[in-house]
């Protein structure tokens, strides 16, 4: 059985409770962050903390702990449960004032509610998937504005996920205008004439911690790399597709709405990004 972490204690998992007067209960009113965990260390921890605290910020909710609690909490969490390989997820609402209102309550009386658990994936970094490549399908984006916040809202993402299996897919990416945005929980990208073009950060997108680093290793690389909205069609013209995340790293995308990207197989590129993504955080993880 996991050992969790709720409000500063360490319970079974079947003795982890939340009051249903929890905002993120009622309300969604809370954010997350999923750090991976690769040979028992931590992957991109700082990157996921600076975006949790202005997840919390843009929200005007209280941080109710530090980086170097949090980082204590994960590692004992990764402890106890014999993480070798896997996720440590990490949520944070407004918590719970005793009853429902959409007036936010007073921080002063309400602190924030803090949940952490871990999931055990044998195999995170070398999934079979990689050496395939994921099937999408396309879908009209009809999530909310704010997309740059990592809330826990995540109702239409996994109604696009539903839609991808349904459709024999892997996953969905989400379409607003013509262009893509993202995917449902991961940044979506083209290769074409050697240039990796993905979307800019703005409102529009979950500004990822796996894209930035991902993104920060191909300049190093001398990999061209150029920031801006890309069509649909130009993505099934592309030479190469993939996406990234904390849990799928860089994951070529070979087909689009059942037409091959490309040869229809993995591409160069994002097997390249894969493995220095993967070799550069081990190196970094803590």
């Amino acid at each position: 059985m996991r050992t969790v972490y709720v409000n500063g204690e360490y319970l079974p998992e079947d003795e982890a409770k939340i009051s249903i007067f929890d905002r993120g209960f009622l309300m969604a009113d809370g954010v997350y962050e999923v750090t991976s965990v690769l040979d028992g260390k931590l992957i991109d921890f700082d990157g996921h903390y600076a975006r949790l605290e202005r997840s919390l910020g843009e929200l005007d909710m209280n941080n109710p702990t530090t980086r170097e609690e949090l980082l204590e909490v994960h590692r004992e969490l990764v402890a106890k449960n014999e993480i070798v390989e896997g996720m440590v997820y990490l949520q944070v609402t407004r918590g719970s004032a005793g009853d429902r209102d959409f007036v936010y309550p007073d921080p002063e009386t309400t602190k924030p509610t803090i949940v952490l658990f871990t999931q055990s994936k044998p195999g995170l970094a070398h999934a079979p998937a990689a050496k395939v490549g994921w099937k999408i399908i396309t879908i009209e984006d009809q999530r909310w504005a704010r997309r740059d916040i990592k809330t826990v809202q995540l109702l239409y993402p996994s109604m696009g996920k539903m839609m991808a299996k349904a459709a024999g897919a892997d996953d969905a990416w989400l379409v607003e205008d013509g262009h893509v945005t993202e995917g449902t929980s991961n940044n979506a990208y083209i290769v074409k004439d050697g240039k990796i073009i993905t979307r800019q950060t703005s409102n529009d997108i979950l500004h990822g911690i796996t894209r930035a680093a991902v993104l920060r290793f191909a300049k190093e690389a001398q990999m061209v790399v150029e920031e801006r909205p890309f069509t649909v069609d130009e993505a099934k013209a592309a030479d190469e597709a993939f996406v990234t995340s904390a849990s799928s790293f860089v994951m070529p995308v070979v087909e689009i709405d059942g037409a091959a990207v490309g040869a229809g197989e993995p591409g160069p590129v994002a097997a390249r990004l894969r493995e220095i993504y993967l070799e550069e955080s081990l190196k970094a993880a803590i």
